[in-house]
């Protein structure tokens, strides 16, 4: 036998480990299955035969799951087929015929075989690529050709806290491109100096790259042709001129979220260890957080503590099967939204549909590649957290809704008071809103809403919290920040709301905010420091509007 190849990651190295484990697992357990054989040939009454049977089915079914799995793929597929056999028997125990010994002999040999170790896998799963560390500000390239769009998208992208470059041509692109890679792309589909137009210059770009770059399009044309072009030059937003900017920064919020988000966490249940160690490696080397379960029992206990986005669970375990604390998750309507994923070497659909009915989401069958259970947990998980985020946040601002703001104000308080470290609320109000949908129409106030609230989340910090309060109304909680620190950050973000631009067939108006900023005291409560912020928000109000108090 060849000798193993050295290991090239910590991974893999782990990976072979497991299925080192699992080989010398495999010098007791077929032993084990070859004297079961035996004890099956000396005879015995039915219900000790079916006793025995129905011991050997279940050993064979652990073996034709996990077998494939660990690099035994011969091994798996043969106890499937015995499996399958000694099902067979069951059912059909009192034909005493030459059948059931040729099926005793099957299995003798089978448990008597020697097994050597497979080779490595030459290819272990590549994991996905990890989070980029937050840097100060995103590079956005901007490539149209009329110079005072390109330049009002740059200065508008460069209030909302993004550095833009703003380029003529595809040529002062390329040559921007071999400097510095940007972090996305927007390009105008009609370039009228360059000979090929923006998305085919996109599409051409985008096959160069290692890694393509997130592609927002702009273009005249709002044609089903133009649509198709763009996504297959792989662009994910499609913008119509006069571009609504603060919609097309939301889209770039979105972009950027989905590439940077928190890792997916993944509970994997198994009576099977070495099995659940195996998918919770692969599924940490592709960057997601994942807490195995043995005994079902703990399921409450750890449903509640690490709130699984996806729940992996083997269909066929002892005591408590799968479907069964498939449907003991769901009689809590707080994990009604988790994916439930089963995992079983069951191969007969009658049984597998069985299994989704009752509460389950998908069915994959052991063995499974590292790749396709990768890309199965991510795709579900991917959707879970969309639909969560869809219905805990507001829908219009993607901030927290009233209840949950409300009580990040009560956490935030209940922390600085144990910390002895300030903590600061702002409320925050529009201007004369109701006079924006009366002159624009609702569909401009609703995109004055969103601009305002991508403005927050560019220009507060990752530990800041932002709601949408009311309508028009917004509240951000700054932990460990001081009055005084909370007004200047304040006050620049309504500077640079007032500099937004809105447009609305063509005509372009401007809107200003007002705010009301409370801080921590010793012995306020999270019902008064909201009551001093709001206090403050109604004296700038008053005080002319476009301005920011500190409460008294």
């Amino acid at each position: 036998m060849a000798e193993p190849l050295a290991p090239t990651s910590e991974l893999e190295r782990q990976l072979q480990l497991l299925s080192a484990t699992f080989s010398q697992r495999l010098q007791l357990e077929l032993p084990e299955l070859a004297a079961k054989a035996r004890q099956l040939g000396l005879g015995g009454s039915p219900a000790e035969q079916r006793q025995t049977l129905g011991q050997l089915r279940d050993q064979l079914h652990k073996l034709a799951g996990a077998a494939g799995t660990f690099g035994f793929a011969q091994l798996g597929a043969r106890a499937r087929e015995l499996e399958q056999q000694a099902l067979h028997w069951l059912d059909y125990l009192q034909d005493q015929g030459s059948g059931l010994h040729e099926f005793i002999q099957a299995l003798q040999q089978f448990g008597e075989q020697r097994v050597e170790p497979p080779a490595p896998q030459d290819n272990p799963p590549p994991p996905q690529e990890a989070a980029k560390p937050e840097a100060d500000a995103h590079c956005i390239y901007i490539l149209e050709d009329q110079l005072d769009i390109g330049e009002n998208m740059r200065l508008t992208l460069d209030t909302f806290g993004y550095h833009a470059e703003h380029f003529s041509s595809s040529a002062e692109l390329d040559a921007a491109l071999q400097r510095r890679l940007p972090d996305a792309l927007i390009v105008d589909v009609n370039l009228g100096g360059d000979a090929q137009n923006g998305l085919a210059y996109a599409a051409a770009l985008q096959q160069r790259l290692e890694q393509p770059l997130p592609l927002l399009v702009i273009t005249n044309q709002d044609d089903f042709a133009t649509h198709l072009e763009a996504v297959r030059a792989g662009a994910m937003g499609f913008f119509t001129k006069p571009v609504d900017l603060p919609q097309l920064e939301n889209r770039l919020e979105r972009c950027f979220t989905q590439q940077s988000g928190e890792p997916y966490r993944v509970l994997v249940v198994d009576d099977d260890d070495d099995l659940a160690s195996r998918y919770s490696l692969v599924l940490r080397g592709a960057n997601m957080l994942v807490e195995k379960l043995q005994n079902p029992a703990d399921i409450f206990e750890c449903m509640s503590s690490f709130n699984p986005e996806v729940v992996l669970l083997d269909v066929n375990m002892p005591d408590c099967s799968g479907p069964e604390l498939a449907q003991i998750i769901r009689f809590n309507d707080d994990w009604l939204r988790v994916p439930i994923i089963y995992l079983s070497a069951e191969t007969d659909i009658t049984r597998q549909m069985d299994a989704l009915l009752k509460a389950g989401d998908d069915f994959l069958t052991k063995p499974i590649s590292d790749n396709a259970l990768v890309t199965s947990v991510f795709s579900r998980a991917q959707r879970a957290r969309l639909l969560s985020n869809a219905l805990a946040r507001d829908s219009l601002t993607g901030l927290l809704k009233h209840a949950d703001i409300k009580e990040q104000v009560t956490i935030e308080l209940e922390r600085a008071q144990r910390s002895g470290k300030p903590a600061s609320v702002a409320m925050l109000d529009i201007d004369h809103f109701k006079q924006v949908n009366d002159k624009h129409g609702h569909a401009a106030g609703d995109n004055v809403i969103r601009a305002l609230a991508n403005l927050l989340r560019q220009r507060l910090r990752r530990v800041d919290s932002l709601g949408r309060y009311g309508g028009e109304e917004f509240l951000a909680v700054l932990p460990d920040c001081e009055p005084e620190q909370a007004r200047r950050v304040i006050d620049e973000i309504r500077q640079r709301f007032a500099e937004l631009r809105f447009t609305v067939a063509g005509n372009a108006f401007s809107v200003t905010l007002s705010a009301g900023i409370a801080s921590t005291t010793s012995h306020a409560g999270a019902g008064e420091l909201l009551e001093r912020a709001d206090r403050a928000l109604y004296a700038a109000k008053d005080g002319g509007r476009n301005n920011v108090r500190l409460a008294d």
